[in-house]
């Protein structure tokens, strides 16, 4: 019963994640349109709700083209590791508590393993080789040089985010997504314990998603479009379909590690049965997430885009001392007894 259970749990968690984050990209078409004062795609069904599936009907159709001298099996892996990374990654998070169905207590989360943190910093690790095998196969000089940004940025900026998650392990005392979510019981939420480390785990997310003021590995002005120049139909549709799907499992992690994750305080005060408060909390946690995606949305579309001199010293001569000092903060609080 166990096995069934997990199935059909990573078959509609996955369902789920893939809708939501097929109208992310309709929510960021929409909300670049009322800030650049346009309308935006309101044509295909009712205030555009279908533009999704045109989008997908669309690139299906697309013809597959790849460069002569490419690669054509590593051309072909690269985007499929991206899409993976990015979806496998949220099997972790814990998006609610437990919920009783059937008569079966379901815990809300995939696979509660005991290194959750450890497993979400090495598959982002993993992201790079999408990214840099894409730029090396193509055998063009704009996919190539998109390919040596991502891995340099990603690099710079993994040792901040892993110094930054370190705080929150320190003070949660386990690697653990689900206790860390229950250490921050009753507002002790981190973002408030920890708002260093709350500022540099975003900023580094930005990187990591290669997000607007980051997105140097794409970086249409100099780079046609980057790692992705010589990819079109449904790989070029992977990368796409991977880029918001990591906004989404990194506004998850956000969530997680410093706004409570499923926890919403007073919810047991309204005498809601333990049903009802199981769901409000999935709710929660789902208006968290859309709450920090429409953040990355908004900067994407308000802040200019970083020169790499500048990328490189904001990753090394900002974040990560800032990121050491609060460890050795976090370190002294918790030794104290403050934290």
């Amino acid at each position: 019963m166990e096995l069934l259970i997990s199935i059909v749990k990573i078959v509609v968690v996955m369902g789920v994640m893939l809708g939501i984050v097929a109208y992310i990209v309709l929510l960021e078409r929409r909300l670049s349109a009322a800030i650049q004062n346009r309308i935006g795609p309101n044509r295909v069904g009712w205030q555009g709700l279908l533009q999704p599936i045109a989008d997908v009907i669309k690139l299906v159709f697309k013809e597959d083209i790849v460069p002569y001298k490419a690669n054509r099996f590593i051309h072909d892996l690269a985007p499929i590791i991206s899409l993976a990374v990015a979806l496998t990654t949220f099997a972790v998070v814990p998006f609610g508590d437990k919920i009783n169905l059937f008569g079966y207590d379901i815990k809300l989360q995939i696979a509660d393993v005991n290194v959750g943190i450890l497993y979400i910093l090495a598959l982002t690790s993993l992201g790079v080789y999408g990214l840099t095998l894409s730029g090396w196969s193509s055998n063009s000089k704009y996919a190539l040089l998109g390919g040596v940004r991502s891995s340099a940025q990603m690099i710079s900026y993994e040792l901040s985010m892993g110094l930054a998650v370190l705080g929150v392990v320190m003070i949660a005392g386990s690697l653990k997504l689900d206790a860390i979510v229950e250490a921050q019981a009753g507002w002790k939420w981190n973002i408030f314990l920890q708002p260093i480390g709350f500022i540099t785990f975003v900023t580094t997310a930005f990187a990591e998603t290669n997000r607007l003021p980051f997105d140097l590995p794409e970086a249409e002005p100099e780079l046609v479009a980057g790692y992705h120049t010589e990819y079109s139909g449904l790989k070029f549709g992977a990368y796409y379909l991977s880029e918001y799907a990591n906004m989404f499992v990194s506004s998850a992690i956000i969530t997680t590690l410093y706004l409570g994750g499923w926890q919403m305080p007073f919810v047991h005060s309204f005498g809601f049965s333990d049903f009802w408060i199981s769901i409000i909390q999935v709710l929660g946690f789902l208006a968290k997430v859309i709450i920090i995606v429409s953040f990355f949305i908004i900067i994407r579309w308000t802040i200019p885009r970083f020169r790499y001199d500048q990328l490189m010293n904001l990753g090394w001569k900002f974040m990560l001392p800032i990121s050491i000092l609060n460890l050795l903060l976090t370190g002294a609080a918790v030794l104290w007894g403050i934290l």
